[in-house]
């Protein structure tokens, strides 16, 4: 059974920074990228960032140069290193596990596996 537990998230000022794990177990899928999306309140879910299994990367618009997505296969634990945040960036965000990437692609709603979110808050 794959599980993809969050944490890490919490209130920050603006300008701050939040590097929120997530805890990958019993995944195993050809598809091989995984990532972070998320929701804000009265918006539509969103992909933040994602990573493909060979490390190559790809970003929203709105966070590139500030949101840097690792993942330590070791630890089976997936990161987002959200620096510089804004207001704007207030949101749940999920961990997510199993769709395509490649090419650069940014998936959104098509991953298979979801953890249940953890609250980013950031004040002005």
């Amino acid at each position: 059974q794959v599980q993809l537990v969050e944490s890490g998230g919490g209130s920050v000022q603006a300008g701050g920074s939040l590097r929120p794990p997530c805890a990958a177990s019993g995944y195993t899928s050809r598809k091989h990228c995984m990532g972070w999306l998320r929701q804000a309140p009265g918006k539509e879910r969103e992909g933040v960032a994602a990573i493909d299994s060979d490390g190559s990367t790809s970003y929203a618009d709105s966070v590139k140069g500030r949101f840097t997505i690792s993942k330590d296969n070791a630890k089976n634990t997936l990161y987002l290193q959200m620096n510089s945040l804004k207001p704007e960036d207030t949101a749940m965000y999920y961990c997510a596990a199993d769709a395509y990437c490649a090419g650069g692609y940014l998936p959104g709603d098509e991953y298979n596996y979801w953890g249940q979110g953890t609250q980013v808050t950031v004040s002005s």
